[in-house]
């Protein structure tokens, strides 16, 4: 039976046509690994006054107290300019800070310089966005999330182009495709978990007809789907490998190691275990994703900036987020992959003959999806 390898996979960018690159933050104090952090960071702000808030605030080219942008969609945020902004914090957002670490957002477009408002038109429950993470370098090629992604530095596909998970974001006809090829009907999702579970380096995405092996590819991605987005059932352990905290963690610690012969995860003195090397070892992009995680809370920023402000001490949050994360990532490396090489291919040039590809110029375009008034600068309205 006839095989596919990379040679002739479609390329992701032409079954998930519609891109978006990614947010430009601008200044790191606006996310936060806890809320209450970002409300008194905020407070801080405003009860600063002239250059005292203009420091503080950390400007740049794109954004400075000065600028008047419009509020982000769906977000109730003040438009007036922030040198005279008063008021309570806008309510923060959970939101994906990096490679399998959620985080705070608040969601004002004053102190984003690049905000892709086109994403936040289209995040709602129903939404997935694929992101690609940096070829060449360790790690799955693309994420997964129902929360709005602010990491860097890859592109960002959502799975619909509009709210309410209506028009997927697939190249027009790969549905009907599928479902002639396979003998049934895949959904949107379905399309996706395939893709997570075959993506190759590069970004190639191998295809099949091969009703049982889509199956097994469907499944295997669901279940990536399922430890990426976290939600529904949280992701639990037999009770013998379920990690616990075996000693209690100090209220500020700072450093984090690993120890293999006790599969041990320290804390300072703090000791979280059983912790088995397949999580530990689990790199996004090059970087260990649990490191990543713990520096984001226990490194310490500039004196005197709004990042500096945090809690007092460690969190039992951070704790129940951090066993989670170790139960996640034990679960994500013993997936087993998909082979390399999958039987009854649908090539590129199946999809060519087809007319699936080349990808229409409009579905590389966002999609018109406002249906409201979304607020201006200093008030006025802003129809798109």
């Amino acid at each position: 039976m006839p095989t596919v390898t990379n040679d002739d996979a479609p390329l992701l960018a032409d079954l998930m046509p519609w891109s978006v690159a990614p947010l430009r933050p601008g200044r790191t104090w606006p996310t936060a690994p806890d809320a209450a952090s970002l409300r008194t960071r905020w407070d801080t702000l405003l009860k600063a006054e002239g250059p005292g808030r203009a420091a503080l605030f950390e400007p740049t080219r794109a954004r400075t107290p000065h600028s008047a942008v419009g509020q982000l969609p769906g977000q109730r945020s003040g438009t007036e300019k922030l040198a005279r902004a008063a008021g309570p914090c806008p309510e923060p957002v959970r939101v994906l800070a990096a490679p399998f670490d959620e985080q705070w957002l608040i969601p004002d477009h004053r102190l984003i310089d690049t905000a892709r408002p086109e994403l936040w038109r289209v995040a709602d429950e129903r939404q997935v966005f694929a992101v690609e993470t940096p070829a060449g370098v360790p790690g799955p090629p693309l994420l997964a999330t129902s929360l709005l992604p602010v990491l860097r530095p890859g592109r960002i596909r959502p799975l619909f182009r509009r709210p309410g998970g209506t028009e997927p974001n697939l190249t027009p006809g790969l549905l009907e495709h599928l479902a002639d090829r396979l003998g049934l009907a895949p959904g949107p999702l379905d399309v996706l978990a395939w893709i997570l579970a075959t993506a190759r380096p590069g970004l190639t995405v191998p295809l099949t007809s091969d009703a049982g092996l889509w199956s097994r590819g469907v499944d295997s991605g669901r279940r990536l789907l399922w430890l990426m987005r976290r939600d529904g059932d949280r992701p639990r352990l037999p009770g013998g490998r379920r990690p616990y905290v075996r000693a209690p963690l100090p209220s500020r610690p700072l450093t984090l190691r690993y120890d293999r012969d006790e599969a041990a995860l320290h804390l300072d003195e703090g000791r979280i275990s059983p912790v088995a090397p397949g999580a530990w070892d689990f790199e996004v992009a090059g970087v260990r994703v649990l490191e990543q995680w713990f520096a984001a809370r226990a490194a310490p920023a500039e004196p005197g900036t709004l990042a500096a402000i945090g809690p007092a001490a460690w969190p039992q949050a951070w704790t129940s987020e951090l066993l989670e994360l170790v139960t996640v990532l034990t679960l994500f490396a013993e997936l087993p992959p998909m082979p390399q090489e999958l039987t009854a291919p649908i090539t590129g040039t199946e999809l060519r003959a087809a007319g699936v590809l080349p990808v229409p110029d409009t579905a590389r375009r966002p999609a018109s999806v406002l249906d409201h008034h979304e607020e201006g600068p200093e008030g006025q309205f802003a129809l798109i």
